[in-house]
């Protein structure tokens, strides 16, 4: 251990030294896989100038979980990285009532070796969309990527970009909704605005499109990205998203004949966290919002 080393936490240094997530090096340290002077570390060790720190990182088992040839539409593709457009429907990863045709199941029979990349159940997965939400998902190929995209979703710096179509008329043409989310108290399975005990989200928003004062189309920047965070936030400021299932059931939302919600994250911002290539990614709307604008437009001419 060095003097310029001396002093960082453990698992700070362990993350930085191995590529590996926080959390990550968190659990190594946990299940006594780092040593330091040949003895099993503590969590909450400092590192101290003249310390020898060992670890051994395991490799990667079998996850368990099957692999599916489903078709996949993938944008980008290098040994450390995947972008897939996801469709609507489909879930990110096996959970309870969704035990097959995940978006984890497909990756596994077309790119075997994310097989435990950052975890067991949720192999390369850093982020997610809704299983009702289509567009653009990046995927990590290896513990040195995944690593360093977690970081760089925490740091806020990957560019997130959804269109989403709100029932009604915002009252500004852009703007910022910044309202802590957290559990809703009456579902938890369901996100609510929580002012006492909610995480900080934020979204800003800029008007496409208007078609009256019935629908709107917006672009949302995520500047966090809670679970349900663009459905929860407009829903709470009385313009929901159209169609959606659980934050949207008047009138005005089912009159369109979606069958999920209109939301889709139509771009993907970020320096490739290997390479430091800049990456912008895009996804034009899928048929199913395409046709609901064209019928708004040509009702609203």
């Amino acid at each position: 251990m060095t003097r310029n080393e001396s002093g960082v936490r453990l698992d700070v240094l362990l993350a930085e030294a191995t590529h590996l997530s926080r959390s990550r090096a968190q659990r190594l340290i946990k299940e006594g896989l780092v040593a330091v002077d040949g003895a099993e570390a503590r969590k909450n060790h400092h590192a101290a100038e003249g310390e020898l720190i060992s670890w051994s990182v395991p490799e990667p088992g079998p996850c368990g979980l099957a692999a599916e040839d489903i078709p996949l539409s993938i944008v980008f593709s290098d040994e450390h990285l995947l972008v897939v457009d996801k469709p609507a429907g489909m879930v990110m990863y096996p959970g309870p009532g969704h035990d097959s045709g995940t978006l984890v199941n497909a990756l596994l029979a077309r790119y075997p070796d994310i097989e435990g990349v950052g975890g067991r159940g949720r192999p390369g997965i850093f982020h997610r969309l809704d299983g009702g939400t289509s567009g653009l998902v990046a995927v990590a190929r290896t513990e040195q990527a995944f690593g360093a995209m977690v970081e760089k979703i925490k740091e806020r710096e990957v560019g997130r970009t959804y269109l989403a179509l709100l029932v009604g008329s915002p009252p500004a043409r852009e703007g910022t909704i910044d309202l802590p989310m957290g559990r809703s108290r009456g579902n938890r399975k369901r996100m609510a605005v929580d002012r006492a005990a909610g995480r900080r989200a934020v979204s800003r928003f800029a008007v496409k499109e208007g078609f009256g004062l019935d629908y709107t189309l917006v672009e949302v920047n995520l500047e966090t990205g809670r679970t349900h965070q663009i459905r929860v936030h407009f829903s709470h400021i009385g313009h929901p998203v159209a169609g959606d299932p659980e934050y949207s059931r008047g009138k005005a939302s089912r009159a369109l004949g979606l069958d999920r919600q209109f939301l889709h994250a139509c771009r993907l911002a970020f320096d490739h966290p290997v390479t430091g290539e800049r990456l912008c990614l895009q996804s034009p709307l899928p048929s199913d919002l395409r046709s609901v604008l064209e019928d708004l437009r040509a009702r609203y001419r």
